[in-house]
């Protein structure tokens, strides 16, 4: 597993017992620092009874632990220099740029810092995830490690020490304490291995060399004569009964472990497994020796069981009973603790990580370990492997993921590794068996009496089935097994802890260890902090020695499938950005370029990440990842952890060290570097030729682990880390190789490598995947042929065998059969493809044994015993037919692809990696068949090059030669192409005025047209040595231009007697070359003068006056071809210019002078007929006579009509008014327009008079018509003769009108009209409380926020002082009539003519309907009120004032409906009452609050006008009265006045939503009335005299009109300019 990990694992969930303590172990304390533990003590979170998902605790403090970007994380302190001299391993810092692809950066640093084996990687500081783990109800197992078990040399000594004290206390000798040397504890194990190298006791004896072993041993050498012989008698007395011991009785031991296993503990490279006859031993054929002797005694009972399956059959076909696993040494750390991976036996308490694994032969070089290849692995077909049990992974779990943890009943993983341990079957024997009941040698129960009980595991022997036998039952007695020793190790499982309470367990440990170990700093006045070089030179003293047993607990391979990650997942956290970031650790096994991406299911620990906890000393020993992956460590918080790290070419050096340091444990564990159990000081392997590196680790920092590359490390403290396996293409050959190692030591892999292949094969394959995959598939493709290849061999082999035996015996040769092949569909499950063997993934083919289900791959199919059948019955498919009554074969080969499938897949994915490969072959092809080779075939060849996704080492120096070649034939296109017009355009330019740039170009061009660059083209093709059309192009090119030259010398001699047509057929083909030849240039020069002398001739021609414009091109063509002065045509032609500009000027004079004198313009036309002009100003003289003549005729025409007597004769004002503008253009007026303008002016001096009737004296002349079109628009709507009186009604909006608002003859009484405007409802409306009349809010400008719920609203018809708002004046009709009656006598038709006719008509109209109405003659009635509101209403509501009509209805409204105190005044005047609008210059008086001009600022006084102007501009005057009553004037302006507070708003007497519903009655009927006026008083029917108005303390009837008025709804009208 990438990262720290512990050695030992289990399952989070599970409990382990712990067996009872031996005689040795009841005094047992486990040492934690100096805090003891009794031994089997519960961890304080140790409590089973809730699920480790379901328990809670206080939340992690996270500013309390280091963490990335806090202020705890301080720089990175320098080390000077690192304990035992190590180099660091390097740190790399990417920036944002380098971090976006993980993948793509590591494979840059690789070259370099897989040199170490390991790195460090520092993220840019913008890269922070938060810890996403929920810190309440996160907790965790962790496991019990004894720093001195995990160092190799300490554990062989306490093993040894251990064996050495229950072996004399099985003797009955009483061994409590160590012999003492020079009153020093005498170190046994270092006595022994001094005197095993020196060759033995007795020739150290002989030789003398006890004096140098002491030495050796650290003694002083005075006194070597007495040294010698004490440890000389200590090695006799103590040491040398069991190093006899040892030798007799360890070979039994070793023997009882091959049967239990399946074999030797060491691979083999041998063809094929052992036959079963031959499993007893290690060979057959070794000789008589006294280690046999000594094993005899412990395998009669296993010969005698054999006895009857022997005689059953001629050949070996039954397997003997395999004794009962009967662990039996006493581990160095005891009391109670259960090692992960031993056999589980009942009567044992732990299961060790490294029992013995399965059936080794001695390799050919000796050693229990086959050697490496030095150079990058690769697979090779030649290993073969042992037998051991067979033994099955655990399958996916409920989620679907695929877990390298191990179900309760097999094995489990040793911590931070994904394989799987081997483990022993043990014996059934029953819930009620007990230590004693039964002899674990023979198996029988019979003589209990004589069954001795080993102390250390528990298993019960005769005495006499013992080697050597005992003479009778001791009080302490141990088994040759626990006495010899197996190698086994384990770790005990500790608590359960949250990480709050973990925290606080280590903090407490480490301060307490390191309490009294700390110097007094007198500086600080303290004793000194604790730095990295204190924890890591304590924990090397820890590990080193045996003498001081401390204890931690680290939280090592917690799933992070069942726990939770400490990054963000896009399950948990799907919308935090980290939770998809590339280097998130459950995102980078899954990155496009890592290969587990085509991994189907899950693994925990490689492809989902594994949390670790740690605590100061806890550590990770030596171990390579499984598969040899990659690796990823990220620390999310805590402690510095110390990595250490051996590159990968240093793997041999480093188990050559560790097997001869170690030989002890590797004798008994030859894969003791797969388990990850031991740890080896750096120092001893640096001084072995190991390169061992070293770095710290810190929170927020990455560690990247490397293939093949072994690393350890250890705690400095708290910490929090989470880590990844991933797989780049890189990592294939190592992956391949180390399941061949896998295989080799029969140890299970977490996935099949075929498999991987096969699904890579199978996806969307590029070039760059292909260059890697296709030999890997190549490989697998000839290792699987040569697998089958040698199984059907063997089987055709077995088939004759059996045929031959058949014919000798006489039987059918039709009884033998064929093995059977099963073609799979659908890929198998993962545990119905593994070698039962060598543990290795059979995908594509493997032998399955129907007896037994066993499943074989094909190096072990047949050869392998799965069944009682022969091996020739295996090979052919048969069996014994007892097993398989129905006849179907016993034994199957299943392929899951066939030969061709495989092929295809292999032969797919090869051709994609050839495709760099046959583009190389089709250029070199191309350049060595051809010198010079074709531009078209090097195009194509670029194009493909360019679409194949690679690089390709040679596609930059072709595109490169490409670009040059298309450069040249772009450059010889360019020259061919070249028009002799773009010589022209550029010649002209060149008459222009020059600037740099267009000399530039001008030389550039030049340069190009040069008739040598064609030479040159062709002496450049050449050098380039390439081929193309254009070449060939280029030298028929030069061929025509050297012809062209002869032809043009040739008519430049003769052109006096060739015609101009052919010398410009020569000068046409000179220029079509599109380059400067020399015979061209002069060939043109004589072509051009013949056409200037042919071009002069005919523009002197009598009958043609040319041009100004001819005249000045011919003068300049004569210059530009060198014409001399004193030719004839040249001299006439300018003096013929001079004429033409002379005409010219006058022309343009006239014509810009202010009154055009047309006479002379009328002679400059004529002379213009003889003589050179421009085209341009004659035209403009033509056209301004034109003008002149036209429009005189205009003139004199409407000036004629204008005295016809009939008016529809005259001419209209438009009309005029055209010819005036038309006039305007012209710069003098012809004849006849001072009369026309007179008649003009009479016309619009009648206009003026009409705007000043309707108020518009200022605007201008077209306004009258808007205006008068806008005034006939309403009065229509207000004289409307078929608007006849009714009764209030509802607008539509509200209620419906009541029942009887129609006349008798059913039809409506008027239209459904209100306001004085008389239209439909609009917008927000308001009633009357008098009249009960709506009006609109915009026709009496009310404002909607002006107006309440609950106010009531009297209109200015029931109460005269309320006046109407107005935008204009309303001229009287008589005044209209007299202004109508004007039009006969107008000189023109007036626009205004028939508008004025209808306004006229129409108001007209409705005063002589209203005389039926008004007659003062005749009395009226209070009944004809509401008539009389309806007309007044009408008549308001026009725009032309009926002044008698309003006056009489106001009069009588007052007479008969009172609401005013006074009497309505006479009106014979309605003007606007708009507020005058504002000059400027009032403006800035108001804002500065000035009276006068002159007392404005000085930059802001007026200017250029007189002192009378000034003096008589006034400041700004409040509005005038509404209405000009009678004949009064206007108040004179005088000085401003402070106006007086607006009166208080109008208050509405009813609201406006309240419903009211008037009773149905006539239109006259008095019932119809306001209840307000049913009952006036008749005091009231008189109009009221001014000394009549009442007292304030008279009924409120009118008190509530005084301040009714609001002025300031009109404030933002402003009249009309």
């Amino acid at each position: 597993m990438a990262g720290p990990v512990v050695a030992g694992s289990s399952n989070s969930t599970s409990t382990m017992t712990a067996k009872p303590d031996t005689a040795s172990q009841k005094h047992a304390r486990s040492k934690m620092g100096s805090i003891t533990v009794a031994a089997g003590q519960t961890a304080p979170a140790a409590n089973t009874g809730f699920p480790l998902w379901d328990r809670s605790f206080a939340p992690l403090e996270m500013s309390s632990v280091e963490r990335r970007g806090q202020p705890l994380v301080g720089r990175e302190p320098p080390k000077r220099s690192r304990p035992f001299g190590l180099e660091e391993a390097p740190t790399y810092r990417p920036t944002e740029e380098d971090w976006k692809n993980p993948i793509e950066y590591i494979q840059k640093i690789a070259p370099e810092a897989q040199q170490y084996g390991i790195c460090k990687i520092v993220p840019p500081d913008s890269w922070n995830p938060d810890f996403a783990i929920n810190t309440t109800s996160f907790h965790f197992r962790t496991r019990k490690i004894e720093l001195s078990s995990v160092e190799g040399g300490a554990r062989v000594n306490n093993n040894y020490v251990d064996g050495l004290i229950k072996f004399h206390r099985s003797n009955g000798v009483n061994f409590n304490r160590a012999p003492s040397v020079d009153k020093r504890p005498l170190d046994l194990y270092k006595l022994r291995r001094a005197v095993e190298t020196r060759g033995g006791f007795e020739r150290v004896c002989k030789c003398k060399r006890w004096a140098e072993i002491g030495r050796d041993l650290g003694y002083s050498g005075k006194i070597m004569s007495s040294l010698s012989t004490s440890l000389k008698n200590s090695y006799a007395k103590w040491l040398l009964p069991y190093e006899e011991y040892l030798r007799v009785a360890k070979p039994g031991v070793q023997q009882q472990l091959e049967l239990e296993n399946g074999g030797p503990l060491t691979p083999s490279p041998g063809p094929s497994p052992m036959k079963k006859s031959h499993q007893h031993t290690p060979s057959n054929l070794r000789d008589e020796t006294p280690a046999i002797r000594a094993s005899e005694a412990l395998n009669d009972s296993i010969r005698n069981d054999d006895v009857h399956v022997e005689s059953e059959q001629p050949t070996p076909v039954a397997e003997p009973p395999r004794p009962t696993p009967t662990p039996s040494f006493t581990p160095v750390n005891v009391g109670g603790f259960t090692p992960v991976n031993a056999a589980q036996v009942s009567s044992s308490g732990f299961t060790p990580v490294n029992a013995p694994n399965g059936l080794h032969r001695p390799a050919e070089n000796g050693t229990s370990t086959p050697k490496r290849e030095s150079e990058v692995p690769t697979s090779t077909t030649t290993s073969v492997l042992d037998i051991r049990p067979a033994f099955k992974r655990q399958s996916s779990d409920s989620s679907g993921r695929k877990s390298k943890r191990l179900k309760q009943d097999v094995t489990a993983p040793v911590a931070g590794s994904r394989v799987i341990q081997p483990r022993l079957i043990p014996r059934d024997r029953g819930s009620d068996w007990k230590p004693g009941d039964a002899c674990d040698s023979c198996g029988k129960a019979e003589d209990q009496d004589k069954i001795v009980v080993c102390e250390s595991c528990d298993s019960g022997y005769h005495i006499h089935c013992v080697e050597p036998p005992l003479r009778g039952r001791s009080d302490e007695w141990h088994c040759p097994r626990c006495l010899v020793g197996t190698g086994e190790f384990g770790f005990e499982e500790g608590g359960v802890y949250s990480l709050g309470q973990f925290q606080e367990k280590a903090a407490m440990f480490k301060e307490s260890h390191f309490r009294e170990k700390m110097p007094y700093d007198p500086i600080l006045n303290c004793k000194r902090p604790i730095t990295e070089d204190d924890v890591e030179r304590e924990f090397w003293r820890l590990a080193k020695g045996p003498d001081e047993g401390v204890e931690v607990e680290y939280g090592a391979d917690i799933h992070s499938t069942t726990h939770g990650s400490g990054f963000p997942t896009i399950e948990r956290n799907p919308r935090d950005p980290y939770s998809t970031d590339p280097w998130n650790l459950n995102v980078l096994p899954f990155h496009q370029e890592s290969l587990f991406r085509h991994i189907k299911k899950d693994i925990s620990g490689m492809t989902v990440p594994w949390l670790y906890v740690g605590m100061v000393f806890s550590c990770f020993c030596w171990h390579a990842e499984d598969h040899w992956t990659y690796s990823a460590n990220y620390q999310h918080f805590g402690a510095t952890k110390t990595w250490y790290g051996i590159p990968s070419d240093e793997e041999e050096k480093f188990e050559e060290a560790m097997r001869k340091e170690f030989p002890e444990l590797f004798e008994t564990q030859p894969d003791l570097l797969f388990q990850l159990v031991t740890l080896h000081n750096p120092e001893k392997l640096r001084r072995a030729g190991v390169k061992v590196y070293a770095l710290d680790q810190r929170a927020g920092q990455m560690v990247i682990t490397f293939p093949r590359a072994f690393h350890a490390g250890f705690n400095h403290g708290f910490n929090f880390n989470e880590a990844v396996n991933f797989a780049p293409s890189d990592w294939e050959p190592f992956g391949e190789a180390c399941v061949q190692q896998y295989q080799m030591y029969r140890r299970d892999a977490c996935f099949s490598h075929d498999e991987l292949l096969l699904q890579a094969a199978a996806s969307n394959v590029t070039i760059k995947t292909a260059k890697w995959l296709a030999p890997a598939l190549e490989r697998m493709l000839d290792r699987e042929l040569a697998a089958r290849a040698t199984f059907f061999e063997n089987s055709q082999a077995a088939e004759k065998a059996g045929l031959d035996v058949n014919l000798q015996n006489g039987s059918d040769s039709n009884h033998m059969t064929h093995i059977e092949i099963v073609n799979e569909e659908q890929d198998p499950r993962d545990d119905d493809f593994i070698c039962v063997f060598c543990k290795a993934h059979a995908y594509l083919s493997r032998f399955t044994c129907e007896n037994t289900g066993k499943i074989l791959c094909l190096l072990h199919a047949g050869t392998f015993e799965c069944c009682d059948a022969g091996e020739k019955e295996r090979f052919t498919g048969g069996g014994d037919s007892r097993l398989r009554p129905n006849g179907q074969p016993s034994h199957k080969l299943h392929f899951r692809l066939n030969e061709a499938t495989i092929r295809q897949s292999v032969n797919k994915v090869t051709d994609i990696s050839k495709k760099p490969q046959q583009w190389t072959e089709k250029l070199n092809k191309l350049l060595e068949e051809d010198a010079r080779p074709s531009l078209k075939s090097l195009q194509a060849l670029l194009r493909e090059g360019e679409k194949i996704p690679y690089d390709l080492p040679e596609l930059p120096d072709l595109k490169q030669y490409v670009e040059r070649c298309n450069e040249w034939v772009e450059e010889a296109t360019s020259f061919s192409l070249r028009k002799q017009q773009n010589r022209g355009k550029n010649n002209g330019k060149g008459l222009r005025k020059s600037t740099a740039k267009a000399v530039e170009l001008e030389e550039r061009e030049r340069e190009l047209r040069n008739v040598g660059n064609l030479k040159r083209l062709l002496a450049a093709a050449d050098d380039i040595g390439f081929d193309c059309p254009e070449i060939q192009q280029m030298r028929e090119r030069a061929e025509a231009i050297e012809q062209f030259q002869d032809q043009a010398r040739t008519a430049l001699l003769q052109y006096k007697e060739l015609q101009i047509g052919d010398l410009e057929e020569v000068l046409t083909l000179g220029k079509s070359f599109g380059v400067d030849i020399p015979e061209v240039d002069r060939l043109d020069s004589v072509v051009q003068r013949l056409k200037w002398r042919e071009r002069a001739r005919d523009l002197r021609a009598p009958s043609r006056v040319p041009t100004l414009v001819e005249v000045n091109e011919i003068l300049n063509t004569a210059e530009k071809l060198k014409v001399p002065e004193h030719d004839e045509d040249f001299a006439h032609f300018r003096e013929t210019k001079q004429q033409g500009e002379i005409w010219e000027a006058k022309a343009k004079e006239l014509m810009a002078v202010e009154n055009v004198h047309f006479a002379q313009l009328d002679a400059l036309s004529k002379q213009a007929a003889s003589m050179p002009v421009s085209p341009e100003t004659l035209a403009q003289v033509d056209a301004i006579l034109k003008k002149q003549r036209e429009a005189q005729d205009k003139i004199i025409n409407i000036y004629q009509r204008t005295k016809e007597v009939e008016l529809r004769n005259r001419p209209k004002y438009k009309e005029v008014r055209d010819i005036f503008e038309v006039i305007q253009e012209l710069n003098s007026k012809p004849p006849g327009t001072l009369d026309l303008e007179r008649e003009l002016k009479r016309h619009e001096d009648w206009m003026r008079r009409g705007k000043k009737l309707f108020g518009k004296a200022n605007a201008p002349l077209h306004i009258l018509l808007q205006h008068m079109q806008i005034v006939e628009s309403r009065n229509e709507a207000c004289f409307d003769l078929n608007d006849q009186p009714r009764m209030p009604v509802e607008p539509s909006s509200r209620e419906h009108t009541p029942q009887g608002s129609q006349h008798e003859d059913g039809t409506l009484s008027s239209r459904e009209v209100f306001c004085i405007c008389r239209r439909s409802e609009a917008g927000m409306m308001i009633e009357c409380e008098l009249c009960h009349e709506w009006y609109h809010g915009k026709c009496l400008k009310i404002a909607r926020g002006k107006v309440k719920e609950d106010d009531k609203y009297t209109c200015p018809i029931c109460d005269h002082r309320k006046k109407i708002p107005r935008d204009a004046a309303r001229p009287k009709l008589e005044d209209l009539q007299g202004w109508q009656e004007e039009i006969p006598d107008l000189p023109f038709q007036p626009e205004e003519e028939d508008c004025l006719e209808q306004i006229c008509d129409h108001a007209q109209a409705f005063r002589d309907r209203m005389r039926q109405y008004i007659n003062p003659q005749l009395p009226t009635t209070f009944d004809e009120v509401a008539n009389f509101r309806f007309f007044l209403r009408k008549i308001e509501g026009a725009d032309i004032l009926l002044a008698f009509e309003t006056n009489y209805l106001r009069q009588e409204l007052h007479k008969w409906a009172p609401v005013a105190p006074e009497a309505p005044p006479i009106i014979e005047i309605s003007q606007s009452t708009r507020k005058p609008r504002p000059t400027k210059q009032q403006k800035l008086m108001a804002q500065y609050g000035v009276n006068t001009p002159e007392e404005l600022p000085a930059h802001l006084r007026p200017k250029r006008k007189s002192e009378g102007a000034i003096k008589n501009q006034q400041p700004l005057q409040p509005a005038a009265e509404y209405e000009q009553l009678g004949t009064s004037q206007p108040a004179a302006p005088g000085p401003p006045t402070t106006p007086a507070a607006p009166p208080a708003p109008m208050e509405p007497q009813q609201p406006l939503s309240e419903e009211r519903k008037s009773p149905p009655a006539t239109v006259l009927d008095p019932a119809l009335m306001d209840p307000a006026l049913r009952n006036v008083d008749p005091a009231l029917s008189t109009p009221y005299e001014p000394g009549a108005l009442p007292q304030p303390d008279s009924p409120p009837m009118f008190g509530a009109y005084a301040n009714d008025v609001d002025d300031s709804i009109f404030a933002d009208f402003t009249t009309d300019a």
